[in-house]
């Protein structure tokens, strides 16, 4: 059975998804079911109990929440979400093929949030150097992409990562709808993550596998954390962790 696009949890009304969940689980020897087709309390407890000894595809334990979405339905039925490669657009995929040639560079020095390079992101939003940039990278790769298409970027030109979220004219995509659905979310989609106080990281969709993202990321760090030293291609983020959303073109 293929992931039906919605996280299955206690009160679902789909007993055929529900008795798939339970058989699965009682031939893995877990819980005490009968495969009723009721998501009750036993149902809840036997995907917790799940969750607790399984890891996902990066070797991460499962989150124990006693809900079966993407990434945990992928690891109870061995069964990969399907994903998306293949930008929908001329647009995205250019962007990620200039954010792509950018794969490397660093800031100079580490940790200045300066660099020849960096400057030029930051400039490209009329932003002074030494300020935050991931923002201003991704605006950056869309003016590249949107020019050699000969075409006006559509990115609020900002490098404030929450004001692109706030003023965008582009379609939303919030966490719970693309946690729930991962294939809403596309190559060229661009993540919005809030730190708080004002504060956030953004980047650039190439992939979609499952409950994860592939991305490229400038103002990053090989480990996915913000203010980083420089452009990194990641594969690891849950969309889950993308607090605000995504944003398409």
């Amino acid at each position: 059975m293929d992931y039906p696009k919605r996280i299955i949890k206690a009160g679902e009304q789909d007993s055929a998804i529900v008795k798939a969940i339970q058989h699965r689980l009682i031939e893995l020897g877990i819980g005490d079911l009968e495969g009723t087709g009721v998501f009750g309390p036993g149902t809840t407890a036997a995907v917790k109990q799940f969750q607790a000894t399984h890891r996902d595809r990066f070797g991460i334990p499962l989150e124990v929440d006693g809900k079966v979405g993407s990434i945990t339905w992928e690891v109870l039925f061995s069964n990969p979400v399907p994903g998306r490669n293949e930008a929908p657009s001329g647009l995205l995929t250019k962007a990620i093929e200039v954010a792509a040639s950018q794969i490397g560079v660093m800031e100079v020095p580490p940790g200045s949030n300066r660099g020849p390079q960096v400057n030029i992101y930051l400039a490209s939003t009329n932003t002074a150097p030494g300020n935050f940039w991931c923002a201003a990278f991704v605006y950056w790769c869309f003016e590249q992409a949107a020019e050699r298409l000969g075409t006006s970027n559509p990115l609020v030109k900002t490098a404030g990562v929450l004001k692109h979220w706030n003023e965008t004219q582009g379609r939303k995509v919030t966490r719970s709808k693309a946690t729930s659905d991962p294939s809403l979310i596309v190559p060229g989609s661009i993540f919005i993550k809030d730190h708080g106080g004002g504060f956030g990281h953004t980047g650039i969709v190439t992939a979609v596998n499952g409950g994860f993202i592939e991305t490229i990321e400038g103002n990053s760090n090989p480990n996915g954390s913000s203010n980083g030293i420089g452009v990194f291609r990641l594969s690891f983020r849950k969309i889950n962790s993308i607090e605000k959303g995504f944003i398409i073109y």
